[in-house]
């Protein structure tokens, strides 16, 4: 399923395809926006996203063998909540 596929679901429930289209992108902007400010997005029963920072480390170019210092970074991460991983299982 990609984001067509869900613009299309949530068609179904709201009038036009252009206000589902709307919302989804506005749900999705607003847990960027809230992720960029390193804000955590808690969706109960759905699961959490959050921002993970990973510190810098040594890396090994494997063509060369050589030894790079890849720099700290922080990353996106979603953890599963209940509701969703029984609805999985």
């Amino acid at each position: 399923m990609n984001k067509a596929d869900i613009i299309n679901e949530v068609a179904q429930v709201v009038s036009t395809k252009k206000e589902a289209q709307s919302a989804v992108d506005c749900v999705l902007d607003t847990i960027t926006k809230a992720l960029k400010k390193g804000d955590t997005v808690t969706l109960v029963g759905f699961g959490t996203f959050k921002v993970a920072k990973r510190k810098a480390r040594m890396g090994r170019n494997p063509q060369t063998g050589e030894e790079i210092k890849i720099s700290a970074s922080k990353s996106p991460k979603f953890v599963a909540g209940k509701g969703l991983k029984d609805a999985v299982n």
